[in-house]
């Protein structure tokens, strides 16, 4: 802590007290906001941040060393926390439970922040009924290369699929390059019910946008298109909601817009300061949105119509019965895995730099930065596809440029 800076202050918030530590901590340089600030946008906006985030299962995703360095994610809710911040026990498919934060009010949504959650993450169920998800979410994931333009044309072409099946989509920005359309569902179908409709939104999405959209599970064979991600609807994903701040320089936030603002504006016009003036002028965009709640019948009868889709990713077994791996139909091989991205990212240029006239050939989409899920904060893996490179000069296999193991210790 600088000279000057306080080392806490206490807010009143609808009669309860929440303590924010470090006020003046600055989280992020290039607008020069605090941690203090982070804390009254929130307020300032809290009705649509609580209909985006509110009443739902929340992981925390914090970022306790800044936005420059990767958050851990914390499913289990604090032990130290006030007696009025709720609680919900979610049991996934592994066997394990977690007890999660539910936000339900704006000095909720401050306590949050306090304990260095720059976005909101919360699960596409309410606390009262978690087996039946009560919100379709759409993810519009651009591959590198892809222009806005081609982002919209996939949204439009969802929004399409959508009213024929009689759902209604709210579109926002997710606040890095893609979109997000969220559609309220009546709560009586399970997580792999969910996942379906949204699978097949997403196919029948790139069936109606052939080479702009994508439904492929896998990365390598998606091309310069946009994924249309439906596994944004498995059980144990968190996507961030309305008006979530996201880490990026700018403090961009992910902010709910019109259908007539989809073509002509652009993601990094909404930050902080943008949409605190936005929201004090024409309120959340998304207020209608629990009016709107639909059926999933139409698209699982879409799924029965369209038949099996391509399987999910599950591990393939080697001689003996020993978990091996999937051989993909793409000549891929795999540069880097890595604590964090700067890392991953210096190993691909390490790599660039022995093998130019390999790299002189790959596309923006041969190479693939993935973010993984570790135990509690994301790792980096990049590989390359060499499809666009010609056979005779294509690398085999070798030790990877940066080869960390996310899993060490913990197996």
């Amino acid at each position: 802590m600088t000279a000057g800076q306080r080392d806490a202050t206490t807010l009143e918030i609808e009669g309860r007290e929440v303590r924010v530590s470090h006020p003046d901590k600055l989280v992020f340089a290039v607008p020069g906001l605090t941690k203090l600030d982070l804390v009254e946008y929130y307020l300032a906006v809290a009705d649509g941040a609580l209909r985006g985030a509110g009443g739902r299962p929340m992981v925390l995703k914090r970022f306790v060393k800044g936005i420059d360095k990767e958050a851990f994610f914390q499913k289990r809710a604090p032990e130290s926390r006030p007696p009025w911040i709720e609680t919900a026990t979610l049991h996934y498919a592994s066997g394990t439970s977690a007890e999660e934060v539910v936000v339900t009010d704006a000095a909720a949504l401050a306590w949050v922040v306090n304990l260095g959650c720059i976005d909101l993450n919360p699960h596409p169920v309410r606390s009262w009924d978690l087996d039946h998800p009560d919100e379709l979410r759409i993810d519009l994931d651009p591959m590198p290369g892809v222009d806005w333009s081609q982002i919209v044309d996939v949204a439009f072409v969802a929004r399409d699929v959508l009213d024929d099946c009689g759902l209604v989509g709210w579109p926002k920005t997710s606040g890095s390059r893609g979109v997000h359309i969220n559609v309220r569902i009546e709560p009586r179908w399970s997580y792999p019910e969910v996942r379906r409709a949204a699978e097949t939104l997403a196919r029948e999405v790139e069936n109606r946008a052939p080479g702009l959209a994508s439904a492929h599970w896998w990365k390598e064979e998606r091309g310069a298109s946009v994924f249309v991600d439906f596994n944004q609807n498995a059980k144990d994903r968190t996507v961030a909601s309305a008006y979530s701040i996201r880490a990026v320089p700018d403090a961009r936030v992910s902010t709910p817009l019109t259908w007539d603002e989809v073509r002509d504006r652009r993601p990094e016009e909404f930050t902080v300061t943008t949409v605190l003036e936005r929201f004090a002028e024409r309120g959340d965009l998304a207020r209608g949105i629990d009016d709107e709640v639909g059926s999933l019948d139409a698209l699982l009868a879409l799924a029965e119509r369209l038949g099996p889709a391509e399987k999910p990713p599950a591990e393939a077994k080697g001689e003996g019965g020993s978990p091996g791996r999937r051989q993909s139909r793409m000549p891929l091989i795999e540069i880097a895995r890595a604590k964090t991205k700067p890392e991953a990212l210096a190993g691909l240029e390490a790599w660039r730099t022995r093998h130019p006239e390999v790299a002189s050939h790959l596309e923006p989409t041969d190479v693939l930065v993935d973010g993984m899920r570790g135990s509690s904060s994301l790792w980096y893996r990049i590989r390359v596809n060499l499809q666009h490179v010609p056979e005779d000069i294509r690398p085999a296999q070798a030790p990877l440029e940066v080869d960390y193991d996310p899993w060490a210790g913990r197996r």
